[in-house]
Parts: C-alpha cells; sequence; structure tokens
C-alpha cells in the first residue's frame, strides 16, 4: 500500500508541479513532515527523463531507416531503454524527492469534500523537497513527447500518410516487354486460354509494387471491357496489377467456372481476404473487401515476332487504397 502510493503521490507532484501551495493549507497541520530539498536527486531525475526522451527520439529514427540491418534489435532497445528511464525516474521521485508518512490504515474513499482537500494538501506538501520544478516539468514533457511520437510513428505503416508520390510510379511504359521470372518475353501464340500467367516489365526491378501482373488470355468475344480499352487486350489477352486493392496482398488465384450457377464466370482472386474480380470486366469487384478495380495494363502485340508488349501505364494507382485514391494517375518515375 505505501509503495502504490508513494507511485501516485509522484505522479501528482509531477502533474501539479507548477502550482504553488494554497494559502488555506498554510493555517492547517502538515500531514506529512517537511523534507529537505535534494538537488542531486533532482538532478538524477532529470538526466533520467531526458535520456528516455532520447532513447525514445532513437526509436523513431532508426524506425524511419527501412534497410537498417539488425533493426528489430535495435528497436527493441531504444523503446525499452525509454520505459526503463522513464521507470528509474518515477522510482527516484517516489524514494527521493517526495516526502511521504507511515499509516497503518487505508486512506478514506476521496468522496467527501472535506477529504478531497486533503488529499490535495498530501499532494501539496509532499512536493516541497521540490526546488526546480519548472526544469523538471520540461524534461517530463520532452520525454513524454518522444514516447508518444515513438508510439505514433509505427501507425504509419498503415498506410500512406503523407508522402503517397512514391504509390503512384511504376516501371512500366509504351513498349516495354513483358518476361516471366526469368526473363523470357511472352508471346502471343503461346498463352494458353483461361490460364494465370505472371509477367514482369523487362529489365526492372521485380520486386517495386507496380511490377508484377496477372496475365490472362480470353477469347475476345468474352471480353466486356470499360470504355476507352477496346484496343488494350490484343488477342484476348488481358493484364492487371497483381497487388490487390484492399491491402496490398499478392493475386494468386484464378478461378474457371466449373458450375454456372454458383460460379458463373472466370474469376481472380486475392487468398488472403478472397477480394474476387472480373478479369473479362476491367477486373471490377465481385466479391470481398476490395473497394476498387484491379489496375489494367494497356497491351499492344509486337506483329514482327509476336511478343506482348505495354501500351501505357496502369488505367489507375497501383495497391491498396488509400484517401485520394483517385485523384492522380500513375506515372513513370522521373
Amino acid at each position: 500500500m505505501n509503495a502504490l502510493r508513494r507511485w501516485a503521490i509522484a505522479l501528482g507532484v509531477l502533474a501539479l508541479g507548477r502550482k504553488q501551495r494554497r494559502p488555506r493549507f498554510a493555517d492547517r497541520p502538515r500531514i506529512v513532515p517537511p523534507g529537505a530539498p535534494d538537488p542531486r536527486a533532482e538532478w538524477l531525475v532529470l538526466g533520467l527523463l531526458l535520456g528516455a526522451a532520447a532513447a525514445a527520439a532513437g526509436f523513431v529514427v532508426v524506425y524511419s531507416f527501412n534497410h537498417l540491418s539488425h533493426q528489430t534489435q535495435y528497436l527493441g532497445l531504444s523503446l525499452g531503454l525509454a520505459f526503463a528511464f522513464t521507470a528509474a525516474a518515477l522510482v527516484v521521485v517516489a524514494k527521493r524527492l517526495v516526502v511521504t508518512e507511515e499509516l497503518e490504515e487505508d486512506y478514506p474513499v476521496p468522496g467527501h469534500p472535506t477529504t478531497q482537500e486533503e488529499l490535495e494538501q498530501l499532494v501539496a506538501e509532499g512536493g516541497d523537497r521540490f526546488t526546480r520544478k519548472r526544469l523538471l516539468l520540461t524534461g517530463a514533457g520532452a520525454a513524454a513527447g518522444a514516447l508518444g511520437a515513438a508510439v505514433f510513428v509505427p501507425a504509419l505503416s498503415l498506410g500512406p500518410f503523407l508522402d503517397t508520390d512514391a504509390l503512384y510510379e511504376t516501371p512500366w511504359r509504351r513498349g516495354r516487354r513483358l518476361v516471366d521470372e526469368h526473363g523470357k518475353p511472352f508471346l502471343l501464340d503461346e498463352l494458353e486460354r483461361e490460364t494465370f500467367y505472371t509477367a514482369y516489365p523487362e529489365g526492372a526491378d521485380k520486386e517495386e509494387v507496380g511490377s508484377p501482373l496477372v496475365v490472362v488470355r480470353f477469347e475476345p468475344s468474352e471480353l466486356h471491357l470499360p470504355a476507352g480499352r477496346r484496343d488494350w487486350a490484343p488477342g484476348g489477352v488481358v493484364a492487371y496489377s497483381k497487388i490487390c486493392t484492399h491491402a496490398g496482398c499478392a493475386v494468386a488465384l484464378f478461378r474457371k467456372p466449373t458450375f454456372r450457377p454458383v460460379e458463373p464466370g472466370p474469376a481472380l482472386i486475392c487468398p488472403c481476404h478472397y477480394s474476387t474480380f472480373d478479369p473479362t470486366r476491367g477486373a471490377k469487384v465481385i466479391f470481398g473487401p476490395a473497394g476498387r478495380p484491379l489496375p489494367q495494363l494497356p497491351l499492344l502485340l509486337d506483329r514482327e515476332n509476336g511478343e506482348l508488349l505495354a501500351a501505357g501505364n496502369f488505367s489507375g494507382p497501383v495497391g491498396p487504397s488509400w484517401w485520394g485514391v483517385r485523384s492522380k494517375a500513375p506515372r513513370n518515375p522521373s
């Protein structure tokens, strides 16, 4: 009970440290005995709070470097030190800077006004040993702000917040060949109908979010693409981004209709959350949580050798949806 009370008084003193003892307490007998100032303890608390702020700021810095080796270990170390410094500062405040009293019985529930005033007097008298309240409050504010930033920054990984320009850039441009994972170009005559293929832009990084494609060939009469896309599917071949527009997972399944009443047509499926798209209708969402179709890549055919080429960029931004996702068109990196 005494330990919990000391911690509560320590937090109360830090929170109310700017306030002077109320005049009405001056005429009352003290609840706790007076205590002498302890400058060394105050400087120690200040150093610990600044250490917590520095460690929390280090967490933010380390988190900002995506390719830092052993990043996870550094993140755990910096955040752990921040909490350790904070805990140590509170322990020093409770043990060396808060005047305490020993009572055999518990404090009553603070429901009566007189009891509340006694608690306020207790907090005020418990801070008698503080001589650098503003300095300590500044250190506490720095530690709290840095820890708040350390908690908030990882939330930015849930989706784009300010800089979304990179999500509009793709390696596709007119004339770029579609190749498989081994770099072999896709030939129209070698593509089987209603078969799932994965393609990449020749010479580009396969790991870029805008690189991978889903390629499927249909009978041209089966396609009912949106207006303006009649020339986007030479020989009945359609190409869509492989990145699901729900949460950025990979579209990895192709469903052939086997029982018409249940499966009326072909579908591209993301197996993670089962977003389902109709490849014959511009990858329109027909089931699942995705909020928009898969972006389609216009294709053209090199008639000399039968290779499939990109005729431009995607019909929309690649990847999961975010605020304002439809406000810009994808582009090539400059």
